[in-house]
């Protein structure tokens, strides 16, 4: 008992700090994965920033939808950068340390801005189904201070889970090997550090994705077969296709995102493989944030309308 407790102590004071291995399996490949991961990240807060910047300056873009579709856009710049930094001045300097605080900081956050995307997916198919199914009552319903009541809840909804589970996942005792073999500190990683037996942990973190993915999930299939029913039952070819229009690119999003994450860290812990996560992680942490404005944009003829008159303005002077 004594020696256990001896270990312990020497334990916490030893992982004052972690080692994130990421890519350091692929040595040969550092800087090209740093110039690829850079120029992700660049192409992330471009175009981002610019569906952000244009559905906020556009006359044409000031519907809920582009309301919405703002604050996503906004919310993939902060996920993306929950990350990213990181793992750019880890390939680029070779020092993959990082504090327990840091790992925990950035756990907390991924995490945090994990929940209000999953919940602002939600919230933007729960508003396809109002302006398909309802669109007489749309404007009514979905006036400025609901979509400002829905976005905020978004937001914070996740905040009170997220710190609590970050501060239970780190009160855990570690002990053995501080290398966490992924490019961020996600929780089944850290998980595997511990020196205690964590089935309560992971029973605890399958409750709080059932309720911040698997819930909001469900709610947007609910909203989406409604929608596809009223689209079927719509009497020219011509406003079916205008209809799927405007829901596919934001189904598209959905499946990528929810997809990977679910099968992340919803399949059982007997399944993980460290190289299956860190490939999954890449899809809803980067891959997506990158995407998605390509497929609003290029499915949308809002978007580009206002997209060309803003490369256009200069030449107007």
């Amino acid at each position: 008992m004594n020696h256990q407790e001896k270990s312990q102590e020497g334990n916490v004071t030893e992982l004052m700090e972690f080692v994130l291995l990421g890519y350091g399996d692929l040595a040969n490949f550092q800087w090209f994965l740093f110039g690829l991961f850079l120029i992700i990240y660049i192409i992330i807060l471009m175009s981002n920033g610019t569906i952000f910047l244009i559905t906020k300056m556009d006359p044409a873009l000031q519907s809920p939808m582009y309301f919405f579709l703002a604050n996503f856009s906004f919310l993939e710049i902060c996920y993306v950068s929950a990350t990213l930094p990181k793992m750019l001045m880890n390939l680029g300097t070779q020092r993959r340390k990082i504090s327990l605080v840091a790992c925990a900081t950035q756990m907390c956050f991924v995490f945090m801005f994990g929940a209000t995307e999953c919940y602002l997916l939600a919230v933007m198919a729960y508003d396809r189904y109002m302006a398909i199914c309802n669109p007489l009552q749309y404007p009514l319903i979905m006036n400025h201070r609901v979509c400002i009541q829905l976005v905020t809840g978004s937001w914070t909804i996740g905040i009170p889970v997220q710190i609590g589970q970050t501060y239970q996942i780190f009160s855990l005792p570690f002990c053995g090997s501080n290398q966490i073999n992924h490019f961020f500190c996600d929780i089944p990683a850290i998980l595997k550090l511990a020196c205690r037996y964590t089935f309560i942990d992971e029973m605890l973190v399958y409750i709080v994705v059932v309720l911040f993915a698997m819930v909001p999930f469900l709610l947007i299939l609910g909203s989406y077969s409604k929608i596809i029913s009223i689209i079927l039952k719509l009497p020219s070819a011509t406003s079916k296709a205008k209809a799927f229009s405007t829901c596919s690119s934001h189904l598209m999003v959905v499946v990528l995102f929810f997809g990977s994450a679910i099968i992340t860290y919803l399949r059982p812990n007997t399944r993980h493989s460290e190289a299956t996560d860190k490939v999954l992680s890449l899809f809803y942490t980067i891959l997506t944030p990158m995407f998605n404005p390509m497929i609003y944009s290029l499915r949308n003829k809002d978007i580009i309308m206002a997209l060309r008159k803003l490369l256009c303005k200069p030449l107007t002077f």
